[in-house]
């Protein structure tokens, strides 16, 4: 039997529930033909998922939809970081920080069990660093303003560490030029289970939410935005509503051409990969942050578990925004980086899993990514869809509400935004103290669903056989599967290995050999046919080929 530990009483009844939130695609599709809605989001990242939070918790009756599956875009695919960022205060954009800062601190209250303050490790070197000891006390100076105007909230201020203490936390780093480090707070989380946990708290509080549900084209009346007309599953549907907001991220201008022919394309892709290598190869015990070799970058190198994490973002983009990966050259280079930080020898057989995604960035053509602002654009077309792109996950509540703070204006109702306190599910009396205590399956668990566990829980103790791990080598059980697709929307192989866990993030080989077995038990949760089920693992281990021969092969991405 799973117990979670107790919970601490909260008066959030909204979001707390007592039977487990079920979401029915086909009862879903029934209510987007039938129903008037007074705002349609078109986008299921996290910047959609928080605007139609927002609409519902202010009693709008609010819809979205996302053409794939839930963060299946760049909201997957992020440095999963929730911060301030050092480097716009070195960009002069204070006020970014500023703002970026309480809004980290605001997702560490209302999720509490999805974003986890995590210490950043700046080696002081005596050259070949980020920086060297000249330059140490300038960037401390950088640190200083990052904690007073928003870091302190998190609980602890930046410290400078000597040489034992730069290598306690990070043991393998290499120790001839090492003269010591700075250490500041930050936080992260699994940015698709965070989308994902946004969507479901939006729908038990009454909005319509479907993955897999593509915007053909747009309804318009009177030469207005009037909703869209929506494939999924093999129906066509049209969904009514009296404001449309395009939430699409990198695909936004796609969407503003099928509402006004004389659109001109205003997002620029920034490409950012991430690679994957196990733990004991580099041994750390925060985020550490390299150079890396011949770039005007820095790269980042973050303990999850029994893996580490290197990325970095931010490079020009033009290929297809429904194909990207990590390329063979880009996974060279941050293993160049690695290597020339750490000891050991880090090479491609030790990649266990690699990401590729973009950030949709507002504004020129001209000057590299890197020093393009990240500040937000909300606008309203001529045919009165509202458009929101640019920002970053860790402003999205705010963006959220300043698009429906829009969309009010066009409906002329009044209500303020409720999301500034309003937590997730699962986030509602969480005590992360007693469900790091509790251990095993149970501290799994709750650092996945926070005080919703007990949901999971209750599968394993009817069928103590879905304890199970689904996954050599991970902690996610056959339960977390029959859970995805009874109350999380997963419809695949791929949404169940990539989202609602991260097998394929941190063990791509392995999942592969779980593909047949997730099939399964989607087949019988979900009524599948053989035909489906076999075609979803199929899905699945083709795109996982595909990943693969672009990082180990150069193929084309």
């Amino acid at each position: 039997m799973i117990t979670m530990p107790a919970r601490k009483p909260r008066r959030d009844a909204a979001v707390t529930r007592r039977t487990p939130l079920l979401l029915d695609r086909a009862a879903l599709k029934r209510r987007l033909a039938d129903d008037m809605y007074d705002v349609l989001v078109v986008g299921g990242g996290v910047t959609g998922a928080y605007t139609v939070l927002d609409a519902v918790s202010r009693g709008l009756r609010a819809a979205l939809i996302e053409k794939d599956d839930f963060a299946s875009g760049t909201s997957s695919k992020s440095s999963k970081m929730v911060h301030g960022g050092l480097r716009y205060i070195e960009q002069g954009n204070v006020n970014l920080v500023r703002h970026s800062l309480l809004e980290r601190h605001r997702f560490r209250k209302n999720a509490p069990h999805l974003v986890h303050r995590l210490p950043f490790l700046f080696p002081v070197l005596e050259k070949e660093g980020v920086f060297d000891a000249r330059l140490a006390k300038g960037f401390e100076g950088l640190l200083w303003t990052y904690d007073l105007v928003g870091g302190w909230r998190i609980g602890k201020l930046h410290q400078r560490l000597t040489v034992p203490e730069v290598l306690a936390q990070a043991p393998t780093l290499r120790a001839e030029n090492l003269r010591g480090g700075l250490m500041y707070f930050d936080a992260r989380t699994d940015d698709a289970r965070l989308v994902l946990t946004i969507v479901r708290t939006a729908a038990a509080l009454g909005a319509t939410v479907l993955n897999g549900a593509r915007a053909e084209s747009l309804l318009t009346r009177r030469g207005q935005v009037s909703g869209a007309r929506v494939s999924a599953d093999g129906d066509t549907i049209d969904i009514r509503a009296r404001v449309v907001v395009n939430a699409t991220g990198v695909w936004t201008d796609e969407l503003d051409a099928k509402a006004d022919d004389g659109h001109r394309p205003q997002v620029r892709p920034a490409k950012g990969v991430h690679i994957v290598v196990p733990w004991e190869k580099v041994r750390i015990n925060c985020t550490v942050t390299v150079p890396i070799p011949g770039r005007a970058r820095r790269a980042t190198c973050t303990r999850w578990g029994n893996n580490v994490v290197l990325g970095t973002t931010d490079e020009d983009y033009q290929g297809s925004p429904d194909d990207v990966h990590c390329t063979r050259e880009e996974m060279d280079f941050l293993l160049e980086g690695a290597n020339t930080a750490f000891e050991g020898k880090l090479t491609p057989d030790d990649v266990v899993g690699s990401i590729g995604g973009l950030r949709p960035l507002v504004g020129g053509k001209e000057g590299a990514t890197l020093d393009m602002r990240r500040d937000h654009r909300i606008t309203i077309g001529r045919t009165g869809m509202v458009t929101v792109t640019g920002g970053k996950l860790t402003t999205s509540r705010h963006m959220g509400e300043l698009v429906v703070d829009k969309v009010m204006t066009l409906l002329g109702r009044k209500g303020k935004s409720r999301t500034t306190h309003l937590p997730l599910l699962g986030g509602a009396g969480y005590d992360s103290e007693a469900v790091a205590a509790s251990g095993g399956i149970a501290a799994h668990l709750g650092e996945r669903f926070g005080t919703e566990a007990r949901f999971v829980g209750d599968l394993i103790q009817d069928d103590p056989s879905l304890a199970e791990p689904i996954v050599a080598g991970l902690p996610y059980t056959k339960a977390e599967v029959v859970y995805a697709a009874r109350a999380e929307l997963a419809r695949s192989v791929d949404d169940v290995l990539t989202r609602r866990t991260r097998a394929r993030l941190f063990a791509r080989d392995a999942s592969v050999a779980a593909a047949e077995a997730v099939g399964a038990i989607l087949g019988q949760e979900l009524n599948l046919t053989d035909a489906e089920v076999e075609r979803s693992v199929a899905e699945y281990l083709a795109a996982v080929r595909h990943e693969k021969s672009v990082l180990l092969e150069g193929a084309a991405a």
